[in-house]
């Protein structure tokens, strides 16, 4: 996608969580590039908007009003732009950077040039619903319930400055106003009618997430065996190098035999997936576990990248 040798790359917002992860996954790369700002040019947009045009991927690691902003000014440039904002999770136009997501992602994610990065609670949750979705399991029309638990890291700078002071909360729920900025991408990639029931959560620890999706009656097609859930993810990231799915009911990955953490896949861009049931109360649980900001993010968005400039998708990325 560039005639030198190199792929030149600019990350506006470098300085912040992700963009700080998507650097050092970059920055010894013989392949890559990096432009950079001086740091007292980092809020010109003019100076911000030269530099994106002169890049062949942009990575905006910015709120969500200058990723806006940026994008505007580049207008129709060349420029490969992915978004690790929410400012175009949802938007006509943008493809979504999870590569994983169907079998023809990857195509139209190489024939983009507008990339929404993931959120980190969609790309778990997402990874359940889609494929039960699709293969008739789960009804599109149900409401599910999701809940889920990330570090501290997951909210950024101002997040992370509390829980670097003593007597924060030890775990607490969030998002009781039922509008998380996540939603919207969870329901229009799961393929659902209607926006799933979201409950977050943060725990007082750096990085690493779980997402639990309870697949109950009301949400179920059909009275459903468990087995039947775990087969048909099985059969979906069959061969994939990052999502990955355990054996039915597994216990090796639990903590004395009980407790499953939330950072076991940390500093890495891997998902795995389990499912759980009581088949005398006719219950499913399905779980994903991954980094908020590995395959929930700055690990997102290298893969894409990778996948834009033809190397291998586990270039620079960490495998479980």
């Amino acid at each position: 996608m560039t005639t030198s040798n190199k792929t030149k790359v600019f990350i506006d917002g470098q300085h912040g969580t992700t963009g700080l992860q998507i650097h050092d996954r970059l920055k010894d790369r013989p392949d890559i590039e990096l432009l950079e700002l001086p740091m007292a040019d980092r809020k010109d947009l003019a100076k911000r908007a030269e530099i994106a045009r002169a890049a062949d991927i942009a990575v905006l690691c910015l709120p969500d009003a200058a990723a806006k902003e940026l994008v505007a000014a580049l207008g129709d440039s060349d420029t490969v732009v992915i978004d690790a904002s929410t400012a175009f999770r949802v938007a006509e136009g943008w493809t979504y950077g999870f590569p994983e997501l169907a079998k023809d992602q990857r195509r139209k994610l190489l024939d983009s040039k507008r990339i929404s990065n993931p959120g980190c609670y969609p790309t778990g949750t997402i990874a359940l619903l889609r494929p039960l979705i699709d293969a008739g399991l789960v009804r599109a029309d149900s409401t599910p319930a999701v809940f889920g638990v990330s570090g501290y890291t997951g909210g950024g700078k101002e997040l992370i400055a509390v829980h670097e002071k003593p007597d924060v909360e030890p775990f607490g729920l969030y998002g009781m106003e039922l509008t998380h900025k996540h939603v919207p991408e969870m329901k229009k990639y799961s393929g659902l009618k209607h926006a799933p029931l979201f409950v977050p959560s943060v725990g007082h620890y750096a990085q690493g997430m779980l997402i639990v999706l309870p697949i109950t009656r009301d949400i179920a097609t059909k009275a459903l065996d468990a087995k039947d859930v775990h087969h048909v993810l099985a059969e979906r990231y069959e061969g994939e190098t990052f999502v990955t799915v355990r054996p039915f009911a597994d216990r090796s990955w639990l903590e004395r035999d009980r407790f499953l953490r939330a950072d076991r896949l940390v500093d890495t861009n891997s998902m795995e997936l389990a499912v759980y049931a009581n088949p005398a109360e006719e219950q499913i649980l399905a779980v994903a576990s991954l980094d908020n900001l590995g395959k929930g993010a700055s690990g997102a968005a290298v893969q894409t990248i990778n996948l834009k400039t033809g190397v291998d998708e586990a270039t620079g990325l960490t495998v479980a």
